[in-house]
């Protein structure tokens, strides 16, 4: 079992990566839905907060069903991120998060996300400044270091954990990396495995197969396992992984029935949430993943982009789902989707 500080999660639990413009509540239902043990709110800015700006403030929502959940905030000054905290105890979530990571020009060039990775000092002031401010557990995501020349991420580690963080989620590349080439797992395995780290350590990148899932967990000691971009339109994917690791077997790969259910909730949900016209308009990106891998799906797929009623929406699902029946998806591996400039897997 794994303590992050009073929340008990399951062995070598599986989190959802905080994704902006994607891990909205609607999307984390259908995760939670299919195993995913713990989740995290789109990052939130803490001035956004602290003006009481509706798109900041509405990220705060989250729902009974979806517990453990934390909120994820960022920022680069000391007082705005301690009354952005303030805010956020509020609403009562699990944990609080930090956001050390996003590598987009708009946050990191201004000293937030990953920019604080050019001054652990500063990292190490931000992040004391929040625990002091609540009474809620803190964690921290962030990333190896700047760039290849600063990969700090193991004196990050143990300062962090001096001045109270209860975990800790790394992904596996540099700030300049962005999301290209492959993720770096092992100064994750360093931090993990030194002596003075007492706090769980959960590995982020590149996690797409069961198998890999396993292969990391054994080859480099983590507590857990942070996914994020092989989820978006794959929700299967957590239990997918957590059979592959209890029992060494692969679940059947979901159908197109399962598919349209998922996307159909998805979907029911995001109107819900939002309204009718934001949600039809923002479930419009997460379409081509559902029905990734279906034969001569682009003219459906064009249909559902461009259709403004669920009704509509609906009866086009329900067509597919009809067309598709009994089709036989193949075990392939799982396209990481990218919207690198809106900062997704933060």
């Amino acid at each position: 079992m794994v303590t992050i500080g009073n929340i008990q999660l399951p062995e070598f639990p599986l989190l959802l990566a905080p994704m902006e413009d994607v891990s909205d509540p609607p999307f984390r239902a259908v995760c939670k839905d299919n195993g995913a043990d713990m989740m995290y709110t789109e990052f939130i800015s803490s001035e956004g907060l602290i003006r009481d700006a509706i798109k900041s403030r509405k990220k705060l929502d989250i729902f009974e069903y979806e517990r453990p959940v934390g909120i994820q905030i960022f920022g680069g000054d000391e007082e705005s991120l301690s009354m952005a905290a303030k805010i956020v105890e509020v609403t009562n979530p699990d944990l609080l998060d930090i956001n050390f990571g996003c590598p987009v020009k708009k946050v990191a060039l201004k000293g937030a996300g990953a920019g604080v990775l050019k001054d652990i000092d500063l990292m190490v002031r931000l992040t004391s400044a929040v625990v002091k401010s609540t009474s809620l557990p803190v964690t921290v995501k962030t990333r190896l270091g700047w760039d290849d020349n600063n990969k700090n991420i193991e004196e990050v580690a143990e300062r962090l954990q001096d001045v109270g963080i209860k975990a800790l989620a790394i992904h596996g590349r540099t700030r300049t990396q962005m999301y290209k080439g492959e993720a770096d797992w092992t100064l994750i395995g360093k931090v993990k495995n030194n002596p003075r780290i007492k706090i769980p350590i959960f590995g982020n990148g590149d996690i797409d197969s069961p198998e890999k899932a396993l292969e990391y967990k054994n080859r480099y000691g983590v507590d857990g396992v942070m996914i994020g971009r092989a989820a978006i339109g794959y929700p299967w994917i957590f239990n997918e992984i957590k059979n592959f690791i209890q029992k060494g077997e692969h679940l059947p790969a979901p159908t197109i029935e399962d598919r349209v259910a998922v996307c159909r909730k998805h979907l029911y949900k995001s109107v819900e949430w939002k309204n009718p016209v934001v949600g039809v308009n923002e479930m419009r990106r997460h379409y081509a993943n559902y029905l990734k891998g279906l034969p001569n799906i682009k003219e459906y797929r064009n249909k559902l982009v461009t259709l403004k009623s669920v009704e509509e929406i609906d009866e086009v699902l329900n067509e597919i789902q009809q067309v598709y029946a009994g089709y036989t998806f193949e075990k392939t591996p799982i396209e990481l989707v990218n919207y690198h400039e809106k900062c997704p897997v933060n």
